[in-house]
């Protein structure tokens, strides 16, 4: 291929990729009508994809090399297919909603974006709808609607049906959703006709798939040929340094409170808290943890804390444990330390956080901002307290058993999961030992004389013994959270950084041996996604799942995805020792573009079932979410890494490590950025 052709491509590709993570950004500040309307389902936007793909056939026919390696054709193939599925949705689906009132009926919809109404070629009536909660809460469990369709015809029979979130009604090709309800017995229903498009999409979703599979496996092709390269196949790289010490202690003061015995007795009592029953002790705890941002207040237990609120509420409100984070807040409470009492919060009958942003001096819009996020988190726990004295915090279970109670085994994980911190203790650890790992790697050299060698040997047998031991810990802590739940822990950004953690861990331990960098890369990376875990842990109780979230298609999507990016943060950290360790840096680089295979083509995976899920859940199989958008970037991000024929510069490696550690900064805004800058239908991962 020419060189002007192939920065034509080039240019299309990168054009492509700023103009969708720029439309995120769009979308925040003028809204998402603006953004689908001016560039997600513009003309232009719709051209610059099809120019990609006319070059992407100009390319497979002008490379004959394409002949002897079909599977990677048969993958740039699966592009097109999916594109064409994604035009025929485009040009000829509808999508529109319709209500129905409970015994009502409708023949026609609303389309959506023209706001007209649409004729079906039948009626649907509502039978009835209800809202299914969890056993004995109020936490809505799943959305039904009991309906029926009917063809015209006076003679013609209704079809009964069920929907629900993630169960469509499908009738006629057209395709049904539960979306909404009124109250009064009514449901909105999503409406999507698209007989063509969707079919088309799912072949291409197939044939990635399956050229994915093939290109791991072939003979002939560049994950294979890189597995076998002799420079994979040396031993590891040597070295140990440094340790790290952490300590610390509590002390707590004295007041009204149970003896110790009698406050752990009620620990296993089983109340409804969170919308499910759990011990008292998970209660307790979170109380504390919400308050003072420990688990623990001083040498009291939190059974003690709860308990003496309960029994001592006039002498408690005088205890300063209501942690308070910011500082122009503390100044203007006049406070001297960084806790407060709740005395300190009222005036009289007056309570003080009401009015007072507006009653300070003016601020920096970031300080104002800071000042009311801290009025609001200060807030909340003022009403928790308020809640445990008036009664309302705490809900023992029915006397007359119509809620199930927790078997005694599921107590006592429960209790056995809430004494243990395996976030601390784990993220401590594995960033320690990490970073011993990492100092091996990059002082080998060092090791002198037989001694010298040996003690390196013994070094890494005592790191590999490290990282087995803190896979097991975290596998037992991350089991027992399921058990605890009775659900995969993936419903939430933290339950996915614990994910991430195990991936990190167990590629680590399977891998390692052939490949001796992924140990410190695996320590490092379970390290920082705990860390992230403990620091962002805004809400890491254990809760039921939304509705839409109870699917099948939960599990396999987050793990994926969250597989993926363990893999991809291997290669960040590839990057970064290929960079301090320059004797070391091509080895590293075939050791990246093996892993480049699996980490991308899981990605792909992840975001593909991701589709079909939301096919499944929302009538659409992409919405052109913040979410869904920086994850296709990520997709094509890395995707572009394999094509070092065409990128030159790629075949380097100095290029290719300092691109891996530019590239990851597109996995961090797709995982955090998205959720706390971005928001969308995502924000709640």
């Amino acid at each position: 291929m020419g060189r002007t052709f192939k920065a034509v491509v080039v240019a299309l590709y990168g054009l492509l990729v700023a103009v969708l993570a720029a439309a995120t950004f769009v979308e925040q500040a003028r809204g998402t009508a603006f953004v689908e309307e001016h560039v997600y389902h513009a003309y232009w936007f719709c051209g610059l994809w099809g120019a990609l793909a006319v070059a992407v056939v100009v390319a497979c026919v002008r490379y004959r090399g394409w002949r002897a390696r079909f599977p990677a054709l048969l993958l740039h193939g699966s592009f097109l297919v999916i594109l064409a599925g994604a035009l025929l949705t485009f040009a000829t689906g509808k999508r529109g909603h319709v209500y129905l009132a409970a015994g009502g009926t409708a023949d026609s919809f609303v389309e959506q974006g023209s706001g007209l109404p649409q004729p079906l070629p039948f009626t649907v009536g509502l039978d009835s709808f209800r809202v299914e909660y969890y056993p004995g809460t109020k936490a809505p469990a799943d959305y039904v609607s009991h309906v029926r369709f009917r063809p015209h015809g006076e003679d013609a029979a209704a079809v009964p049906a069920i929907i629900s979130m993630n169960r469509i009604g499908v009738y006629r090709d057209f395709r049904f959703y539960q979306s909404s309800y009124d109250g009064k017995g009514g449901s909105w229903l999503t409406v999507n006709h698209d007989p063509w498009g969707i079919g088309v999409t799912y072949a291409g979703y197939c044939l990635l798939g399956l050229s994915m599979l093939w290109l791991l496996f072939a003979r002939g092709g560049g994950f294979r040929r890189l597995l076998r390269n002799p420079l994979l196949r040396r031993g590891g790289l040597a070295g140990v340094l440094l340790c790290v010490a952490v300590g610390a202690g509590a002390q707590g003061r004295s007041l009204p409170v149970l003896p110790r015995d009698r406050a752990d007795s009620l620990a296993r009592v089983q109340v409804v808290y969170r919308d499910r029953v759990a011990p008292f002790n998970t209660l307790a705890r979170d109380f504390v943890l919400k308050l003072t941002g420990k688990p623990a207040y001083g040498n009291l237990t939190p059974e003690q804390v709860v308990s003496g609120w309960l029994l001592r509420p006039e002498v408690w409100k005088d205890e300063p444990m209501i942690r308070i984070k910011n500082e122009s807040l503390r100044r203007l409470l006049g406070l001297s330390g960084s806790r407060a009492s709740l005395s300190d919060l009222f005036d009289g009958q007056e309570y003080r956080l009401q009015g007072l942003a507006r009653q300070a001096s003016p601020r920096p819009g970031r300080e104002q901002a800071a000042l009311e996020k801290a009025l609001v988190e200060v807030d909340e726990k003022v009403g928790l307290i308020l809640m445990l004295c008036n009664g309302t915090l705490v809900r023992p279970l029915p006397a007359d058993g119509s809620v199930p109670a927790l078997s005694p085994a599921r107590v006592e994980a429960e209790l056995l999961y809430n004494r243990i911190p395996f976030v601390r203790l784990l993220s401590m650890g594995c960033l320690a030992l990490g970073a011993l790992a990492f100092a091996r790697l990059l002082c080998g050299g060092l090791a002198r004389g037989a001694a010298g060698r040996r003690w390196f040997r013994l070094s890494g047998t005592g790191l590999s013994a490290g990282l087995y031991a803190a896979f097991v810990f975290h596998a037992f802590g991350y089991g027992l959270r399921w058990y605890v739940a009775g659900r995969v822990p993936l419903g939430n950004g933290y339950e996915t950084m614990l994910f991430m953690a195990l991936c990190a861990l167990g590629a680590a331990c399977l891998l390692r041996r052939r490949f001796p960098p992924l140990l410190p890369f695996g320590l490092l990376a379970a390290g920082f996604a705990l860390l992230v875990a403990g620091l962002g842990q805004r809400d890491p109780q254990i809760t039921p799942l939304m509705p839409v979230l109870v699917s099948p298609w939960l599990s396999a999507h987050v793990s994926l995805i969250m597989l993926a990016y363990a893999l991809l943060a291997f290669l960040m950290l590839g990057g970064v020792l290929g960079l301090c360790l320059p004797s070391q840096a091509r080895r590293l680089m075939l050791l990246g573009r093996l892993m480049l295979y699996p980490a991308v083509f899981l990605l792909g995976a992840g975001i593909f079932l991701g589709a079909v899920w939301a096919n499944v859940s929302w009538g659409r199989y992409w919405a052109w979410d913040p979410k869904e958008v920086w994850a296709l970037v990520t997709f094509m991000v890395y995707g572009a890494a394999f094509h070092g024929r065409s990128l030159r510069a790629l075949r380097r490696p100095r290029a290719f490590h300092l691109y891996m550690i530019g590239a990851f900064l597109a996995v961090l805004m797709t995982y955090f950025g998205v959720n706390y800058v971005l928001g969308g239908m995502h924000s709640y991962a």
